[in-house]
Formats: structure tokens, sequence, C-alpha cells
């Protein structure tokens, strides 16, 4: 079975509206839910907002993983606990901050789908 999470580190130093709004709406399932530090998403287009806001907000931004364990995979179903940390520019100041957080994936005609993502703030 082919599924595994990017753990290469994402810089975000495009326009919002480019490549990677583009490649996380694609793949989120149509109806799926986010729940952020700040806020609960559901559905692409309400992700595909928030993510374009939030780039807008941290600029040169990078994101990455580590520590993923998937706790749950069958044939059509996975679920991955990971931690997080994230750096970038916000108002002309670097700031960073760390986390963790959970994905839940679906099979849908052949290609996973991200159905649930649920992150959280280990920063005080």
């Amino acid at each position: 079975m082919q599924l595994q999470l990017h753990k290469k580190p994402f810089k975000n130093t495009e326009k919002p509206q480019t490549h990677m709004t583009s490649r996380m709406y694609l793949s989120s399932c149509e109806n799926a839910v986010y729940y952020f530090s700040d806020e609960t998403i559901e559905g692409r287009e309400q992700l595909k907002f928030y993510f374009e806001k939030t780039w807008n907000y941290i600029r040169d931004e990078v994101y990455s993983l580590h520590d993923v364990n998937w706790v749950a995979l069958d044939k059509d179903t996975a679920v991955c606990i990971y931690q997080f940390h994230w750096s970038g520019n916000i108002k002309g100041r670097q700031k960073e901050g760390n986390g963790r957080g959970t994905n839940v994936f679906q099979r849908f005609k052949g290609s996973w789908k991200i159905v649930h993502e649920h992150l959280s703030t280990l920063d005080e």
C-alpha cells in the first residue's frame, strides 16, 4: 500500500494562489473537516480561502512534519499522528511554532484524500 506524508519541509515562497494551494485543495475530500487552533474549516472552498489568508499573513513560511506515526491503516482508511514545526515572517518579524496533528485519509476511486485534520499548538 502506497501512502506517505511528505516529510520534506515545505517552503511557501510563492504567491498563495499557486501550486501549493491547488495541491492542498485537490488532496482534500470535498467535505473534509479541519480543526485548526484558531478556526474550524469545512469543505475545500473554505480550506482554500483559509490557506490563502494564512499565507498572506505568514510570509516565507517553512512547514515540516516529524515523528509521523501511522496508528491505523487498511485498504481504504489510514490515520496518522505527527509533530510539526513552522517558521515565517509575520509583520516583519521572524516567528516560529510547534504543534501536533492528526490526519484521517480515505481512499476514493483509488486516490487517497484527507477527510479530517486536527492541528493543535504546543507553544505557550
